[in-house]
């Protein structure tokens, strides 16, 4: 089954030569507008949440951005790129990955039906050629098992939750798609790529053995305000010049709510400040930290009044930044 071409752009609503910064922005006004834990309509605002992550995945990625603008739809294509193909723009039409499995395969597995659509099979497919010489004899043969991604938002991964997941198998020959759907539990102190197990729902076995297993594989969710290393949440927290040199008291979101923050005097940008104890679930049972890392922004359009004191300032400091003694 083809994949429909998406334009990621139109998505975040930014231009085609927008820079990283500028999608980056899109993306953290969108995603918390649309966040399921704040949007007013929790289905729609789910659904436009995984469109959100998933135009973010490419966008955000360079090496996924260029892929994406040379090859449009076919950029998840690894034989794409040998010959010229049509770009974004061209409403060129998506392709359909591998056939390991009666499980529909291609895209980012970041929307539709995200949960499981995107599942690659693996192992045996069931059916082997029979030794009487009858290639369509059934043997005894476990089913293949199947993975799936299954996006996860920071705050299910720290608290953890239960959700219903939608699998879609084609039907055969003329037989509708098959759609089943499945209470998942996510256990708290969930990690990218960890692997929840459905056991037995994976690909049907032949002559009486048992089916494969579906695994869903844990991606989780970008979020607007932090980024994940393991255990431990990053902060992205811009400072004025005179508030890293006296110093201030900040308030910044957590996954717990918001808190204050003590910057101390005196701070230079790429300093980063500790919050104990507040990032994700480790596996002893403990927490991580959140660290907010600093960076210093300058006013980009000063008035004349705001002017006159940065020059007061530059001829009575004695502060010398390039100098070596």
């Amino acid at each position: 089954m083809a994949i429909a071409f998406k334009d990621y752009y139109e998505t975040l609503g930014v231009s085609r030569d927008a820079a990283a910064d500028d999608i980056k922005q899109a993306f953290r006004k969108l995603a918390r507008k649309f966040h399921p834990d704040v949007a007013k309509n929790k289905v729609t605002g789910e659904e436009k949440f995984k469109e959100i992550n998933e135009a973010y995945e490419v966008l955000g990625d360079p090496d996924k951005r260029r892929r994406y603008d040379e090859l449009g739809a076919n950029w998840q294509d690894p034989a794409a790129g040998h010959a010229p193909q049509a770009g974004p723009g061209r409403g060129r039409p998506g392709y359909a990955g591998p056939g390991e499995s009666d499980f529909e395969f291609g895209g980012t597995g970041f929307s539709d039906f995200f949960e499981s659509f995107f599942g690659r099979g693996r192992g045996r497919s069931g059916r082997n050629p029979g030794f009487d010489g009858d290639p369509g004899a059934d043997f005894p043969s476990q089913g293949a098992d199947v993975e799936a991604d299954l996006l996860v938002s920071l705050e299910e991964a720290l608290r953890g939750s239960e959700r219903k997941v939608t699998l879609r198998r084609p039907g055969a020959g003329r037989e509708a798609d098959r759609i089943n759907t499945y209470k998942v539990r996510i256990p708290p102190g969930v990690r990218e790529g960890q692997r929840i197990r459905l056991a037995g729902q994976g690909n049907a076995g032949t002559g009486g053995s048992q089916a494969g297993d579906l695994y869903l594989r844990v991606r989780l969710a970008r979020h607007p305000d932090f980024t994940v290393q393991d255990a431990d949440l990053n902060f992205d927290l811009d400072l004025a010049p005179w508030e890293a040199v006296l110093g201030v008291r900040v308030r910044i979101p957590t996954l717990d709510g918001a808190t204050s923050l003590r910057v101390p005097p005196g701070t230079a940008a790429g300093s980063r400040l500790r919050l104990r104890g507040l990032g994700l679930p480790r596996e002893d049972g403990s927490r991580g930290d959140l660290y907010a890392s600093v960076s210093i922004k300058t006013p980009p359009s000063p008035s004349e009044e705001e002017r006159a004191l940065w020059e007061k300032l530059a001829k009575t400091s004695t502060f010398r930044p390039r100098s070596r003694s």
